[in-house]
């Protein structure tokens, strides 16, 4: 909002300036009195002076004066510029070293103008300010010039004088602080730690975090009034930083280890006539325009609207040996107990010759399900696998919460890099003829090479492809994408 200039009467300045001429007060009492600024009352009190004579005088008398009071004011005004452009001259550097010391000769060594001279054009604003405040004054500049100009206070410039006479030419260079500075201080260091190690709550602050502004404020309420910046050396100097916290995955599983531990041993133990499946379900996701990185032209960026118009949604459901690393797929409309059976029945006709399979996947309830543990049981029964010549199905299941264990999200970060992301699929058909291909050529791939192939994208997966503990297979760049 602009602020507006207060406007005096007429009389109100007669009456301070009446005040001032026949008063004992000093001037600042006088501005404390009237509230207004020293130089206000000692300017008013000049003019009545000046212009007492007028209330006794002619009108040719009158006009006189007011001509020489007009010619005094330009020629001060023209003086005033004259001034400042010298020191704006000196601080700019437009004016030589050399010029200003030949100009100040009879009133300082050409050494210590020199000096000053460097201190104005290379030391920081508090020195710079010293410096050329004491040229201006040798140099005969009015001390109202100076004090608008540099912006300081009425006693400045007698304080660098005095400083000079007594100091010498050091002083212009030296630290105006005393001893420590604050963030050095040791009870302001305890005190800052001491306000980060209880909860903002505890200050009276609706906050969980604490900020710069929040520390400091709490601060001043004790009494150690301090900047945000001295709040902040203090913290980087003892080699604390903001930052932000990361997402641990972790499993509240009370049998962690000892599931854990059984799937190591099946894997440590799998015969050749074994075989060992991971199993999840991928999606649903809808067929539209994805976004993700491509590479563009300068000054090209890609552009994935908000809202689209979903051209279908897939469920992929899949299973993948971990021996032979071969995924088995097909595309469910839901996910529940019975597309695992289906995933099942899939599995056995697909590996007869097994002596047994290990089924392993996550704790969603559809995996565990009362349907499927009677399916399982029935498969191993004896009588069963007489008549249809089937293997043994084993349960492996991960522990609760602790889907990044499972292998096959790693599969499914690949697939979704490869074929999905920067996608633009016209129907569900082309968006699984895709998914197809990529399955079937990673399939291949493997069968050649039971190593992986560094030249394909499911030998260079974000997350690798394998059980261990400490593997993050559900990759978190993924899972937002999705």
């Amino acid at each position: 909002m602009k602020r507006h200039r207060k406007r005096r009467s007429p009389e109100f300045k007669a009456r301070v300036a009446l005040e001032a001429v026949r008063s004992s007060r000093t001037l600042d009492e006088l501005a404390r009195y009237f509230e207004v600024h020293p130089f206000q009352v000692s300017h008013w009190k000049r003019r009545l002076k000046e212009q007492a004579c007028e209330a006794f005088s002619g009108p040719a008398a009158r006009k006189a004066i007011r001509e020489r009071c007009c010619r005094e004011i330009k020629l001060s005004q023209q003086t005033a510029r004259d001034e400042e452009s010298w020191m704006m001259d000196v601080l700019q550097g437009r004016t030589s070293a050399a010029r200003v010391a030949n100009e100040l000769a009879p009133a300082l060594p050409r050494d210590v103008t020199e000096r000053l001279y460097w201190c104005v054009s290379n030391k920081p604003a508090c020195y710079r300010t010293r410096a050329l405040a004491m040229l201006a004054n040798k140099k005969g500049i009015r001390r109202s010039t100076i004090w608008h100009f540099l912006r300081v206070g009425s006693h400045y410039v007698d304080s660098v004088a005095r400083h000079y006479q007594d100091e010498g030419i050091n002083w212009f260079g030296k630290h105006r602080r005393k001893g420590l500075r604050k963030h050095e201080l040791e009870r302001y260091q305890k005190e800052v730690f001491a306000i980060l190690h209880s909860p903002p709550s505890a200050h009276g602050i609706n906050r969980t975090t604490w900020r710069r502004q929040d520390i400091r404020k709490v601060m001043a309420q004790q009494h150690f009034a301090m900047g945000k910046n001295g709040i902040d050396k203090i913290i980087r100097n003892a080699g604390y930083k903001f930052c932000k916290a990361k997402v641990f995955l972790t499993s509240n599983d009370p049998d962690y280890e000892q599931k854990v531990q059984g799937i190591k041993n099946i894997l440590a133990d799998l015969k050749a006539d074994e075989k060992f499946f991971s199993i999840d379900e991928f999606g649903p996701f809808a067929v539209k325009m994805q976004g993700g990185s491509s590479f563009m032209k300068p000054g090209q960026e890609r552009v994935v609207p908000q809202f689209q118009k979903s051209k279908g949604v897939l469920i992929v459901t899949a299973a993948l040996e971990l021996s032979e690393n071969q995924v088995t797929h097909f595309y469910s409309t839901q996910k529940n107990t019975d597309e695992m059976l289906k995933l099942l029945e899939i599995l056995l006709v697909k590996y007869p010759d097994q002596a047994c399979i290990y089924i392993s996947w996550d704790a969603a309830s559809w995996h565990a399900s009362k349907k499927l543990n009677m399916r399982v049981d029935e498969i191993n029964s004896p009588e069963y696998r007489a008549l249809h010549k089937c293997p043994r199905v084993k349960l492996a299941p991960l522990p609760s919460r602790a889907q990044f264990l499972n292998v096959i999200e790693s599969v499914f970060s690949g697939m979704a890099k490869a074929v999905i992301h920067n996608s633009d699929y016209q129907s569900v058909n082309e968006a699984i003829t895709a998914i197809d291909r990529h399955f079937a050529e990673r399939n291949q791939e493997f069968r050649d090479n039971p190593r992986r192939a560094g030249g394909k994208i499911w030998g260079k997966e974000i997350v690798a492809a394998k059980f261990s503990e400490a593997n993050n297979c559900k990759d978190p760049r993924y899972m937002q994408r999705r």
